[in-house]
């Protein structure tokens, strides 16, 4: 199934479903819409390019919601996902819709904390971790998980935001100030937890955090430069042609004006 099919029925699910429209705003703003679009479809795109082995053990740290999980299963994926989100509790229902157009018992979860429980060392070929990254705290403490659980040569694929973004920086810098790290009380896990306060970093900053747990990181992309009003129907695939392009010859606007930054690091 592509990306495009996928989003469709996705839309969909969506009509039938009232507790997904809050997190995912596809029907609340028709003048947003194709931006939105390009944003969740290019993400997927970018996961899928990079997750080619059917028989590849994959771990999804914070898999929220399930969505790319599911994409993963009906693609002949096995996936187990984990997450410490009220969203968990909507899952059978989702795999009930999406049963109706193939086979997604390949995608399991739990409600876990990757520090008291993870896969077992050296068993898996493929962490995932979309919108996660920037929470997990301490985060060398998490990547040495991340490495220890990774087979040699292993990658874990991270879709974050761009801490380099001047307009998201500041808006997260008003919401929360330099207040980056906070503690939660889990009361499924019951206990209190540390957790990144919408902690996005930079390009270089991941790239020396993952050195230093013995990672190297490649394939980088950024997505998502256009204003919701930039993109509509006429010029969508225009205006994803253009993101695609313009990051490769655009230093600045690659580094300060981009939302999303896609990259793979790989266990050395």
């Amino acid at each position: 199934m592509s990306a495009e099919e996928f989003f469709e029925l996705f839309l969909k699910e969506l009509e039938q479903s009232p507790h997904l429209h809050s997190y995912y705003k596809f029907l609340n703003d028709e003048k947003s819409f194709y931006f939105r679009k390009a944003y969740f479809i290019e993400r997927l795109k970018y996961i899928q390019r990079n997750v080619t082995d059917k028989n590849a053990a994959i771990f999804d740290c914070g898999c929220g919601y399930g969505t790319t999980d599911i994409f993963l299963a009906l693609n002949g994926h096995k996936v187990f996902g984990t997450t410490l989100e009220f969203y968990e509790t909507s899952l059978p229902q989702r795999i009930k819709y999406w049963s109706q157009f193939g086979d997604v018992s390949g995608f399991t979860w739990s409600y876990e904390n990757i520090f008291d429980s993870h896969p077992a060392d050296g068993t898996i070929d493929i962490c995932i971790l979309q919108d996660t990254l920037h929470h997990l705290e301490p985060l060398g403490d998490a990547l040495a998980v991340f490495h220890k659980v990774l087979k040699p040569g292993g990658k874990l694929i991270a879709v974050e935001e761009n801490g380099s973004n001047v307009i998201q920086s500041a808006k997260l810098y008003k919401q929360r100030g330099n207040k980056r790290i906070i503690e939660m009380y889990d009361e499924k896990l019951g206990k209190t937890i540390l957790l990144g306060n919408e902690n996005i970093r930079s390009l270089g900053t991941w790239t020396k955090a993952f050195a230093a747990k013995g990672f190297s990181i490649g394939n980088v992309e950024y997505v998502r430069l256009f204003m919701p009003f930039q993109v509509n129907k006429d010029n969508y695939d225009k205006r994803v042609a253009q993101e695609k392009s313009i990051y490769k010859k655009n230093s600045f606007l690659r580094n300060y004006f981009y939302f999303g930054l896609n990259f793979v690091a790989t266990r050395n």
